[in-house]
């Protein structure tokens, strides 16, 4: 066998292992997308006052529910807590 021929067939060699991974890795995202989701959905059962302490709204659950089914709401929630901490940082910046 020539190193060309050798060359020729790695690639369906390699291949393999990579799409395995690949759809493992879509599963796992998939199910923790699942599992994030049931627990978004718990937080819709918190009180106004217990949502403010953890830096959310009741107006920032109906946008992230609007996430497609596949996808995890609570990214989305994080990034609008974020955002949020951050402007209230640089107002308090302002302030002093």
């Amino acid at each position: 066998m020539t190193t060309i021929e050798f060359a020729s067939e790695t690639p369906r060699i390699t291949t393999r292992p990579a799409v395995a991974t690949r759809v493992l890795n879509a599963v796992a995202d998939a199910f923790r997308a699942w599992k994030n989701r049931r627990a978004f959905y718990r937080l819709g059962e918190m009180s106004d006052a217990e949502l403010a302490d953890i830096g959310l709204t009741r107006a920032d659950l109906q946008v992230a529910v609007s996430v497609p089914f596949g996808r995890d709401p609570t990214v989305k929630l994080r990034a609008i807590a974020e955002e949020r901490a951050d402007m209230i940082e640089d107002l308090a910046r302002k302030v002093a």
